[in-house]
């Protein structure tokens, strides 16, 4: 791999929204972001939700210089116990996945792609600011649909699997906004997923703030329905050129 041109790192603060529960930590988030000499970005997390049954995941996910995911490895233990772990690689015309799970034992998969892959949902924060980058900004604000995606889990909080799940995704992009969170002040750009069909169970509404520089660094996220969530950036760094 070649060498480390610059690196982000930061923490990602998950909260309840609901009422009872209103600001109450649940759940964190630590990603660092590393972008190669010859473009290509990797984007490693460990996340932890406190709610039962808790969930704890790692993530290594690595991107070309064009932004398509290439391969990635996830592990989740879940109610304290082991889940399963996963290797995934992504070629111009086939996903492919070799998994251990405690539920459904060893796992491999080979998916034929008519095109190559354009985004890859690890279920960890960082991961889904940076799905917003497939959204062309050109064409200012909207929605626009995304077709065979794929996910590690089609469950909300990613506790199953981890397997190759394919999805859609629909972005709307609502504007450039200034938003203060933990971290400081960015120019951000707001999104939101307004629509993801296949998943097992809808999800609720879901908006995300990203940072406006190329990067699409989350910010700070909101997920309404029976999710009643917020997560925010808290800790933020940046090595190396800019």
């Amino acid at each position: 791999m070649s060498a480390i041109v610059r690196s982000i790192s930061g923490t990602l603060h998950y909260t309840s929204t609901k009422p009872e529960r209103m600001g109450q930590e649940r759940g964190r988030e630590q990603f660092r972001i590393d972008i190669h000499a010859d473009g290509a970005r990797v984007i490693s997390a460990h996340g932890e939700i406190d709610d039962a049954p808790a969930v704890v995941r790692d993530v290594n996910l690595r991107f070309d210089a064009n932004g398509r995911p290439q391969e990635s490895f996830v592990r989740i233990a879940v109610g304290g116990a082991f889940r399963g772990s996963g290797w995934f690689r992504f070629s111009d015309t086939e996903a492919e996945c070799e998994a251990y799970t405690s539920v459904e034992g060893r796992i491999s998969q080979r998916i034929a792609l008519a095109e190559p892959l354009i985004a890859f949902g690890s279920h960890a924060m960082v991961n889904d600011g940076f799905h917003l980058n497939l959204y062309d900004l050109s064409q200012g604000p909207g929605v626009q649909i995304f077709e065979n995606l794929m996910l590690s889990s089609p469950d909300h909080r990613g506790a199953t699997g981890p397997m190759l799940f394919a999805i859609d995704l629909a972005i709307e992009y609502v504007g450039r906004e200034e938003i203060t969170v933990g971290a400081g002040r960015f120019d951000a750009l707001h999104f939101r997923f307004t629509d993801i069909p296949g998943l097992l169970l809808e999800h609720p509404p879901y908006d995300l703030w990203c940072t406006s520089d190329g990067d699409y660094v989350l910010l700070k996220a909101e997920v309404g329905g029976y999710m009643q969530t917020a997560y925010e950036l808290t800790a933020y760094a940046q090595t190396g050129a800019a």
